[in-house]
């Protein structure tokens, strides 16, 4: 009797030793990977929480008393910018700002990566070209594109008088729209290349056997882009739509120097809208709740695109 109580409990302590052995390397890649956790709640978890409570608070820099949380006070930021004029149009124009520029850039950048992908001689050197754009910094960018549509000096209007227009100067950055269409050239040009490259290299990984029996089919190069290679790029499209969607939502740098919004907020975006509140009029409170629905704008499309990755992963 005594044995068997004695092999009975030299199994059950072999039965631990057996479970721990297999909790342990189900865990250890946790335990790798928790420092970079940690980094990454102090860097970007921690500032998201503390901006979603200034939100909630009535917040001013120079009026440190009233970071104070009240109940019946809470919404009163979101309250005040659905009545905001100035933010709707900020809204709408943020919308259009990022349809526009990124649907636009995809397609240009679709025919260019096309085109390259055809290239035989000189392909890398075309490549290093095309990144020229993303050497230089959104600010340089936004004075660079900024003198090119001066409506007196500017490059644009220049050329335009050269190729015979005899009338008024065009206000590129003064009428509308043309000043939310030079600010979205400018950021096209900017950001094409990430876009190009993303698609470029979905198009040099696309199965050659398929291009080839519709050739033998005696399918046109149309055809086979319509039924081929546009199908088969739909994740990368989605991955490159993605990330450019995250990034022009996020837009302020070209923005800021152009036009600074304006004028009369003609081109007022909500991150420049943004800025004006919290850092011009030191209403922190405002401006992070107006923060957060350009949070909340990133995170639909974001949730959007990656739904229709997933639905082109399946269907493959």
């Amino acid at each position: 009797m005594t044995t068997t109580t004695t092999m009975t409990a030299a199994e059950v302590r072999a039965s631990r030793g057996l479970r721990s052995s297999r909790l342990g390397p189900r865990w250890f890649p946790f335990f790798l990977i928790l420092p970079s956790l940690v980094l990454i709640f102090i860097v970007t978890g921690f500032p998201l929480l503390y901006s979603l409570y200034v939100s909630f608070t009535p917040y001013e820099l120079l009026r440190p008393d009233s970071l104070a949380f009240n109940p019946e006070t809470m919404f009163n930021n979101y309250r005040r910018l659905l009545n905001d004029p100035v933010f709707w149009r900020a809204f709408s124009n943020t919308i259009i700002f990022l349809v526009i520029t990124v649907n636009g850039e995809y397609l240009l950048a679709l025919g260019l990566s096309q085109l390259l992908a055809r290239v035989t001689r000189g392909q890398s050197i075309m490549r290093t070209m095309l990144m020229i754009p993303m050497m230089f910094a959104p600010v340089l960018v936004g004075f660079q594109f900024r003198w090119f549509f001066n409506t007196n000096l500017g490059l644009v209007n220049n050329l335009l008088t050269v190729f015979g227009y005899q009338g008024r100067p065009i206000n590129w950055l003064v009428d509308e729209p043309l000043g939310m269409i030079s600010i979205m050239i400018a950021t096209i040009w900017m950001n094409l290349p990430v876009t190009t490259i993303i698609l470029l290299a979905g198009t040099m990984s696309l199965p050659h056997e398929l291009f080839e029996a519709a050739e033998v089919d005696g399918a046109s190069g149309w055809k086979k882009f319509v039924h081929i290679t546009f199908p088969l790029l739909a994740p990368f499209s989605y991955i490159a739509l993605t990330i450019r969607s995250l990034d022009v939502a996020r837009a302020f740098d070209i923005v800021r120097i152009m036009t600074d919004g304006g004028p009369a907020n003609r081109t007022e975006l909500i991150w420049t809208y943004v800025t004006r509140l919290a850092i011009d009029d030191t209403k922190f409170g405002l401006g992070s709740a107006m923060s957060w629905v350009t949070v909340l704008l990133s995170l639909f499309f974001t949730v959007y695109f990656f739904r229709q990755l997933v639905k082109t992963r399946v269907i493959q």
